[in-house]
């Protein structure tokens, strides 16, 4: 079985496939947290900052000081409009993230039960248990990188079906009820496969992304029609707000595929039962 951090290098390495818009939120998932804070916090934050001088260079205060009455009731409703959209998205990922969670280890738990259902000297016994071995495998060694990359493994899907073909044998050498709980658990391993599937895929539609880069933009850049005589107090204000728009942005990139980044779902239950079962015949 190849190591944990050759897998995670397999599945950054394949981060470079064209992908598509999505390939850059793959991308910044894949980068380290500090350096992925940098790009979607620190940078647009200093770049935001830099606006009130801009607009002060092109316009006097007096001019600005004007919009303070109204553009405040209006960046009012912006700002809660905002933030709305943005704390549903951030509880929309997080739950999400939690299901993949789950899923993992729904999959796993109904792997071990099926292994011990699967229990016998017979050569049915033996083959879905050799099979379910393969798959849990292939799960893990290519499984887990190309979900990393948003993608589905052909060899995991392959060894699925040997297992079905080895479990059909069986069932039909057991009594009525066992065979009944093999389908069962089978069933339940195939369900969270494709759950996880789906998950790594990416989690926020890309019409909602479209409306999160966009209200951040307009959120922020509203702040450049207002005024104050201190410019230094003005620009940190912007940079404060800038600096909660975008965090909020960077835990939904973080969270937004639970199988690729640092903060991701991880196989750990899979490798925990491959090594329990290593030591079973």
């Amino acid at each position: 079985m190849a190591d944990p951090a050759e897998i995670a290098c397999r599945g950054r390495l394949r981060l470079l496939e064209p992908l598509g818009p999505d390939a850059v939120l793959l991308f910044i998932n894949s980068l380290p947290p500090l350096l992925g804070a940098f790009f979607v916090v620190a940078a647009p934050t200093a770049v935001a900052m830099l606006g009130p001088m801009l607009v002060r260079r092109r316009y006097k205060l007096s001019a600005l000081v004007k919009n303070n009455e109204v553009a405040g009731f209006k960046f009012a409703t912006l700002g809660v409009i905002y933030a709305v959209l943005l704390g549903f998205a951030i509880v929309s990922v997080w739950e999400k993230f939690s299901e993949a969670e789950l899923l993992v280890l729904r999959e796993s738990g109904a792997s071990a039960t099926l292994y011990r259902l699967s229990a016998g000297q017979d050569a049915d016994a033996a083959a879905t248990r050799s099979a379910l071995r393969a798959y849990l495998t292939a799960v893990v060694e290519d499984d887990w990188p190309r979900m990393a990359a948003g993608k589905e493994s052909r060899e995991s899907g392959k060894a699925l079906e040997e297992l079905y073909a080895a479990a059909m044998r069986l069932v039909d050498s057991r009594p009525l009820a066992v065979g009944v709980e093999v389908l069962k658990e089978l069933g339940a391993v195939t369900e969270a496969r494709r759950g996880r599937l789906y998950l790594a895929a990416g989690v926020v539609p890309s019409a909602l992304w479209a409306m999160l880069v966009t209200g951040a933009l307009l959120t922020v850049g509203f702040t450049y029609f207002f005024a104050m005589e201190n410019l230094r107090v003005q620009t940190a204000m912007t940079g404060a707000l800038a600096l909660i728009v975008f965090l909020g942005l960077f835990v939904i990139v973080s969270y937004d595929h639970p199988f690729t980044g640092s903060v991701a779902v991880d196989a750990a239950p899979f490798r925990a039962l491959i090594a329990e079962l290593s030591g079973s015949p």
